[in-house]
């Protein structure tokens, strides 16, 4: 069983909802990077999404978009990220982390020689956007393979189909998209996500988080009353762009800790 899956089990015997904040690796600086992980975690961080920086981040917004600019202009690469990864790994051997991003770095690199390197440096899933599970077979089971779970997105506009092949090939978490956007785009539809999530879960039987959009402690406790996961990617990265350097981990800590806090008045609701 994969540090994500022990996560979920140990949350949901709790009765509490898994918080996943997203940063980019190398915004503002590779310096910073483990530090502000080990922020989050502080905040109450259950799970850490990684973003790896793509030139050409179709699916995010111009907030993720621009801390991808900053990195990659400081010389961040995959190699690079996988190397923090391993640092952190030195100081904290127990919260998972996914790795999000695109193929194309991936596909540079080698799938089989990321899938090896990411198992011998602490990754625990990996989530590539532009990886839909028919055209992945074969680096599905590679990290399969290593022991490592490879999540996948499912959108509004994703079929009961869809769903259930999704499930079949992805393991860990569903990511469901709660908009018709890039990240951090337009306004949260709750009566649609509220009818959409048990469905999801009823076909896919595991966790589903959501994501995308949410920016703030209340709208995620109103996530987290039907989903078993609040991903929040946008807004922390907003405010690491906003801060100080000296100042961006005492921020990124608050805001988590203020989600979490939220997410915790839920403890003992059943989505």
């Amino acid at each position: 069983m994969s540090r994500i899956q022990t996560t979920f089990q140990q949350l949901q015997a709790a009765g509490r909802k898994a918080l996943i904040p997203f940063i980019t690796v190398g915004d503002p600086d590779a310096e910073l990077t483990v530090p502000l992980m080990i922020s989050l975690v502080t905040g109450g961080a259950d799970i850490i999404e990684l973003g790896v920086p793509f030139s050409d981040p179709m699916a995010d917004g111009p907030v993720i978009q621009r801390s991808s600019e900053r990195a990659l202009t400081k010389g961040m690469s995959l190699a690079r990220v996988l190397d923090i990864v391993r640092v952190f790994r030195t100081i904290d051997a127990v919260t998972p982390v996914v790795l999000m991003g695109y193929a194309n770095p991936i596909e540079a690199m080698g799938a089989a020689a990321f899938t090896d390197a990411a198992r011998q440096v602490g990754v625990d899933g990996v989530l590539v956007v532009d990886y839909p599970p028919e055209e992945c077979v074969e680096f599905t089971a590679g990290l399969r393979a290593a022991g490592l779970d490879q999540i996948f997105l499912v959108a509004p506009t994703s079929s009961e189909q869809r769903f259930r092949d999704v499930a079949q090939a992805g393991s860990g978490y569903l990511y469901y998209v709660s908009l018709k956007g890039v990240t951090g785009a337009a306004r949260l539809d709750f009566d649609e996500i509220a009818c959409r999530i048990p469905r999801i879960r009823a076909v896919a039987g595991m966790p589903v988080g959501v994501g995308f959009g949410i920016r703030d402690a209340e709208t995620a406790k109103r996530i987290g009353a039907v989903a078993d996961a609040v991903v929040i990617g946008s807004r922390i990265v907003q405010e690491i762009e906003a801060s100080p350097r000296e100042q961006a981990c005492v921020n990124v800590e608050t805001f988590v800790r203020e989600v979490r806090v939220a997410l915790d008045e839920l403890v003992g609701a059943h989505p």
